[in-house]
């Protein structure tokens, strides 16, 4: 694993300055690539949280409906530029393309802190966006500007502090969509909703041998340790994304009793699906770097 350095969705071998984008540390072409894929993914994702906190906010908040439909406006609008980008687009153009962004996702992060301030405190009662959906969200917000700013800048983490630290992110988030799914199902689908709860289990525990493995480093980062924590991860990355998967189809087809979204059943499987690749690139350049037994990392 020496020398690798993780940039979200790709590896860089550190120390080809010949093959480096001066300023961010990563060739032109793979910033491109990669600030592009970021953005396509997460302005939905903002899009659709903005609908969602819409949803859920009472009629006499009109001022924060409007807020959250401007957001709407304005994620929508920097996905559909994402896509007139391409991979061969001039890197300057795609870093004060990306500054746009964070301070945009800046922006629908302190909206969305100010709308849990006003949950916690009692000010809207009645509303129906639990607590810790809006800190869920918020959390995403503060995920996706802090990897636009890493992208700008150029800072990279080692392949082993990346993979905990991804999975640590994302391990939290399937456990806390299981929660939801679990809360929004009808009382009366005894089953999914022990399913879903069972789910919520199962990543609560992957979620606090993720932090163990944290606190354990860097004695915690050898080749099979790692290996291991993402295979399982995977096992149940992969059912939990088959669970919502089947979910969305049958809320899709009004096979199920439930107050959950279409929207919301299909973004919660797209996150799943995008942790899965993200588990899956990371084994693929861990086991490609594992060097050969006796030699030292």
């Amino acid at each position: 694993m020496k020398g690798l350095y993780y940039l979200r969705g790709g590896i860089v071998l550190r120390g080809d300055e010949s093959f480096l984008h001066a300023d961010t540390g990563v060739t032109s072409e793979l910033f491109v690539e990669r600030s592009l894929n970021e953005i396509r993914f997460w302005s939905r994702i903002m899009k659709e949280h903005s609908l969602f906190l819409k949803l859920g906010f009472r009629a006499e908040d009109t001022q924060l409906i409007q807020e959250a439909n401007q957001f709407y406006k304005l994620f929508e609008q920097i996905e559909q530029t994402s896509h007139v980008f391409t991979n061969q687009t001039d890197p300057e153009r795609i870093r004060r393309f990306n500054t746009e962004v964070q301070q945009a996702a800046t922006s629908i992060y302190m909206f969305k802190r100010k709308v849990l301030g006003l949950i916690l405190t009692c000010k809207m009662p009645g509303a129906n966006n639990f607590p810790l959906l809006v800190d869920h969200v918020s959390r995403e917000a503060n995920y996706f500007r802090k990897r636009l700013l890493e992208l700008n800048e150029g800072k990279l983490n080692a392949l082993p502090d990346a993979i905990i630290k991804e999975n640590v992110f994302f391990l939290r988030i399937m456990a806390d969509h299981a929660k939801f799914i679990g809360h929004l199902l009808d009382p009366s689908e005894r089953k999914l909703v022990d399913i879903a709860r069972n789910f919520s289990n199962d990543f609560d525990q992957l979620l606090f041998q993720a932090k163990d493995l944290e606190s354990m480093k860097p004695q915690s980062q050898t080749v099979p340790l790692l290996d291991q924590f993402l295979d399982q991860n995977r096992v149940s990355v992969s059912s939990l994304r088959d669970f919502k998967k089947t979910a969305r189809d049958l809320i899709e087809q009004c096979r199920i009793k439930s107050i959950i979204h279409p929207l919301l059943a299909d973004h919660v499987f797209r996150e799943a699906d995008r942790f899965l690749e993200i588990i899956d690139m990371f084994d693929a350049h861990l086991t490609s770097s594992s060097p050969q037994p006796g030699n030292s990392n």
